[in-house]
Formats: C-alpha cells, sequence, structure tokens
C-alpha cells in the first residue's frame, strides 16, 4: 500500500504542470507571483534606539557588471506607501533615457517623521505637531554612523552621495547643508518647511556657510505655490553669494504646483541637472 500511495504521488506530482497548463488554457487564472522592484533590509539603530527599515532600487547598471560602482542618493519619506515607489521609477526612467547618470537610491522609512525630520524649536506651536520634535541631529547621526556604513558594506559604492527630500524632509536637507555640509555632495529640497523655528535656519545661514569647505557641491531648490517662497528663495541668494565657488545653487519656482503635487515634477527636473550624465569625450578629442 505504501508503494502505491508512493507511486499515485509521483504520478500526480508529475501532473500538475500539465494540469495548471490546462487550467489556464480553458480560462483559469494563473497563479500571481510577487513583483519585485528592488530590495529592503531593516537596520538596528543605537542612535535612534530602533529598528529602521530601508528600501533600495538598484538601476540595470548594478545588475549588468560585476564591477561597477555606483553613487547613492538617500531619501527621508522613503517607505513603499510613501516617496519611494515614484521616486524609483523617475530614476529608472530618467537613467534609462539617458538624462541622468545611475545612482543606487536609498529610502529610509519614517517610524516619527516630525520628530526625526525637525531640529530644535522655541515656536510653541511647532511643538504641538507631533508628540516629540527636534530629532533631527539623532537622525542625522543615525544616517552617518549606521546607514551609510551598512549601504556602502552591502553595495558597489562610490564616495558621491546626495539626499532628497520635500516639506519636512526638505527642511532636513537644508538644515544638514547649513549644520554638516559635508555629509553630502548634493543637496535636493522641495517646499522645504523653512518656517520651522520662527525660520532661524535661513535667518543664520550666513555664519555656518563661512565655514564650509571649498568641496564641489550641488544644491537645488524649489517651490510651489504653497511654499515658504520667500525664505527659499532668500536662501538660495546666500547661498550662491557666500558659498565657496564650487559650491552651485539652483533655486525653481514652481507656481503651477502645490504642496501635494511638487515632489514628482521638481525631481523630474532636478535630478537630470543635478546629475547629468558626465559627458564622453569625442574619437577626435582623445
Amino acid at each position: 500500500m505504501r508503494h502505491f500511495r508512493t507511486a499515485a504521488l509521483v504520478l500526480l506530482t508529475g501532473l500538475l504542470p500539465i494540469l495548471a497548463a490546462q487550467a489556464q488554457l480553458a480560462g483559469a487564472p494563473a497563479e500571481a507571483m510577487p513583483l519585485v522592484i528592488g530590495q529592503t533590509f531593516t537596520l538596528q539603530s543605537k542612535a535612534l534606539g530602533e529598528t529602521r527599515r530601508l528600501n533600495v532600487y538598484l538601476p540595470d547598471a548594478y545588475a549588468d557588471s560585476a564591477t561597477v560602482r555606483l553613487p547613492v542618493l538617500y531619501m527621508p519619506d522613503g517607505g513603499i506607501k510613501e516617496d519611494f515607489l515614484h521616486v524609483a521609477g523617475l530614476v529608472q526612467v530618467l537613467v534609462g533615457n539617458g538624462s541622468m547618470r545611475p545612482f543606487i537610491l536609498v529610502g529610509i522609512e519614517n517610524t516619527q517623521r516630525r520628530r526625526d525630520l525637525t531640529g530644535p524649536t522655541t515656536n510653541e506651536k511647532d511643538k504641538k505637531i507631533a508628540p516629540r520634535v527636534g530629532g533631527s541631529a539623532a537622525y542625522r547621526q543615525f544616517i552617518r554612523e549606521e546607514l551609510m556604513p551598512e549601504v556602502k558594506r552591502r553595495y558597489r559604492t562610490t564616495a558621491e552621495s546626495g539626499i532628497v527630500g520635500e516639506s519636512l524632509a526638505g527642511l532636513f536637507v537644508v538644515e544638514t547643508l547649513l549644520l554638516e555640509p559635508a555629509l553630502f555632495d548634493n543637496y535636493l529640497a522641495f517646499d522645504p518647511s523653512l518656517w520651522w523655528n520662527n525660520g532661524q535656519l535661513v535667518a543664520k545661514a550666513n555664519v555656518p556657510l563661512r565655514t564650509q569647505s571649498g568641496q564641489p557641491r550641488q544644491v537645488y531648490l524649489a517651490t510651489s505655490s504653497q511654499g515658504d517662497i520667500d525664505a527659499t528663495r532668500q536662501l538660495a541668494q546666500i547661498l550662491n553669494s557666500k558659498t565657496p565657488r564650487t559650491t552651485t545653487c539652483h533655486y525653481e519656482p514652481m507656481p503651477q504646483e502645490t504642496h501635494a503635487t511638487i515632489y514628482h515634477p521638481a525631481a523630474l527636473k532636478a535630478f537630470p541637472m543635478v546629475f547629468k550624465p558626465k559627458a564622453v569625450a569625442s574619437p577626435s578629442a582623445r
């Protein structure tokens, strides 16, 4: 009886692909399979005292070569249900059509967004937007001391890096630029919430900028019709007048956009400008 059951099982196993194919031909739906667009991993953070999830998009250039090394673009608000998917799609399209250089995209999924992306404030209204605010220093420590080394350990990267964010994430991008400019090479902030702490970040921008090193750096700022337009324009003027000549800042007003719609169209303009493909020398110039 045992041999009979074994033989029957073998026969049934062999028939399963045939039965599945017949069922599909008969109109039965095929089994759905997972759709993979990248990688995800978690990292235990001592700086934040919690586990954080990271989502990674690797462009085709990374998979096509076992030796190629690529720059890294970090993004707060980088959860699957946040901005990771549409930004990864932009990177895929713009790299694919040659509008930008390939970058590894690392999305940082939020746990307490308003805690992590804001600096200290003396404004009582600011303090009421979340149970805890003002944790940007610890968040920056997490990126600098834990996340960036882990990304370098897991992936083939170059020394170049950038950060992109909108709204409070844009505030964090600007704060990092002013307080720790050497952390990234490229800073992109869309509708940054520069009103935070009574606008003190821009008001005091002249002081830290004098101490910046002369390393090449690119800054891209954009505002919608609902953004902090005056403060962002003022910041762009300061950056273009007070920073070393190796730092370039582009300011893009986008009055046709709202705070809710600016991220995608701003990134569509910013990525080709900041991450433009490197010029290839013509045969005659070699």
